[in-house]
C-alpha cells in the first residue's frame, strides 16, 4: 500500500466517511485495485473480503441499484430483483452518472445520486473487509457492521 494525493473520487470518498465518523481513510495501492482479485491481492487478504459493488438499474424508475457483496461470490440478479424491482444491466456511462464514480471504484458512500442498496450477508463471513474508495487503486479498511452503519443499507442474501 502506498499513501499519496488522493483523487477527486476517493478525497469524495473520505471527507464522507470523515462526516460518518469512520476511522479509516481511504489508502491508495501501487497496483489498480478494479478487480476483486486485484484489490485482494494488493492487499494480501482473501477474495472474499474485498466488497465487490455491483451495479444495476432497476427498469420501473431507472434507479440505481447498488449490490455490495464478497470479491469471491456472484450476484444472483433475480434475488435481487425479487427484492427490489425488474433489473436491466448498467453500462459504464450509467455507473458514471449514477454514482460519480468509474467501474472499478464505485464506493459503497458518496454517491453522486442516492441509490437503491444491499448487502449481502455473505461479507458477514470476515471481521474485516476492503472496499472500493472511488477510484481504481483506492480502498478502505471497514467491518461488515460499519458497512451498515455507513450506508443504511439492508442486508440479504443476494448470491448464487
Amino acid at each position: 500500500m502506498v499513501t499519496s494525493v488522493l483523487p477527486d473520487g476517493a478525497r469524495r470518498v473520505q471527507a464522507r466517511l470523515a462526516e460518518l465518523g469512520h476511522p479509516h481513510e481511504p489508502v491508495m495501492l501501487a497496483d489498480s485495485a478494479r478487480t476483486a482479485q486485484d484489490a485482494a491481492d494488493a492487499l494480501g487478504v482473501e477474495l472474499g473480503q474485498i466488497v465487490k459493488s455491483i451495479i444495476f438499474r432497476r427498469r420501473v424508475d431507472d434507479a440505481a441499484v447498488l449490490v455490495m457483496t464478497s470479491g469471491d461470490r456472484r450476484v444472483d440478479e433475480e434475488k435481487v430483483a425479487m427484492k427490489v424491482g425488474e433489473l436491466s444491466r448498467a453500462d459504464a456511462a450509467f455507473v458514471k452518472k449514477s454514482t460519480g464514480f468509474s467501474i472499478g471504484g464505485v464506493s459503497p458512500v458518496a454517491h453522486a445520486n442516492p441509490s437503491v442498496e444491499l448487502i449481502d450477508t455473505e461479507l458477514f463471513r470476515f471481521d474485516v473487509i476492503w472496499a472500493a474508495a472511488g477510484h481504481p487503486h483506492a480502498v478502505f479498511k471497514l467491518t461488515p457492521d460499519d458497512l451498515i452503519r455507513l450506508t443504511g443499507a439492508p442486508v440479504a442474501d443476494v448470491t448464487a
